[in-house]
């Protein structure tokens, strides 16, 4: 393979790792909250609004069962509108973002869910706020779970933002397919195969030594 595409997987390379950063982290300060919401709000629970509660999880089930490359055409006009263009890897962070943080919430609220509700029970005997107990209570006895929760929406980022590129959204998906397929280079589009295989690869080692690592913390404590 020539220095000119080793230097074209390394630019997509760089456009995907930006997407996935940027959509991951804004899709983490909305899902996050947001799950957490989903997780302490049925009827007499911390934040109790069943109401509210079942019209965000339709909200929530409605995109999640969108099938992502129908969302990114769907709402072009909306990326545009944020990103000034629907082309290019800043405006897949817009569909990217907007697949992601309901992805992210429903996780958030499984590992939620999965917290001792004694703990729960025991923090309020002790007078703590709801905030108190989701800040200091919920979501350190969660974070194991949260974490290999996010990393699960990382790793699936990584999968949209290849699908991204069929409609001209950069990154290492774009690249497979105008090289690898509209060019008939088998080489570049298995070269693209690899790099996500060991960006997976290491976005899930990473996510699962960081659980194992608080787990431990929290069983010793």
């Amino acid at each position: 393979m020539s220095p000119e595409l080793i230097n074209l997987i390394i630019q997509a390379t760089g456009e995907s790792l930006y997407m996935v950063g940027i959509a991951a982290l804004i899709g983490t300060a909305f899902g996050l909250p947001l799950g957490v919401f989903l997780a302490t709000s049925r009827k007499g629970e911390l934040f109790a609004a069943p109401v509210v509660n079942r019209v965000l999880g339709m909200v929530v089930n409605a995109t999640r069962s969108t099938p992502f490359i129908i969302l990114v055409v769907a709402i072009i006009p909306f990326t545009r509108l944020v990103a000034g263009t629907s082309i290019g890897s800043t405006a897949a962070i817009v569909p990217l973002t907007i697949a992601s943080a309901p992805f992210i919430a429903r996780l958030v609220e499984a590992a939620i869910r999965e917290v001792d509700g004694g703990l729960i029970e025991t923090a309020s005997s002790f007078g703590a706020s709801p905030i108190q107990i989701v800040l200091k209570v919920l979501i350190p006895e969660a974070l194991p779970g949260l974490l290999l929760a996010l990393t699960l929406a990382v790793v699936s980022l990584l999968g949209y933002s290849a699908m991204v590129g069929a409609v001209g959204g950069g990154g290492l998906g774009d690249l497979g397919i105008r090289y690898g397929y509209q060019r008939f280079m088998p080489e570049m589009m298995l070269a693209v195969v690899v790099v996500l295989i060991a960006l997976v690869q290491l976005v899930q080692s990473a996510g699962d030594y960081l659980a194992r690592r608080v787990n431990r913390r929290l069983r010793h404590r």
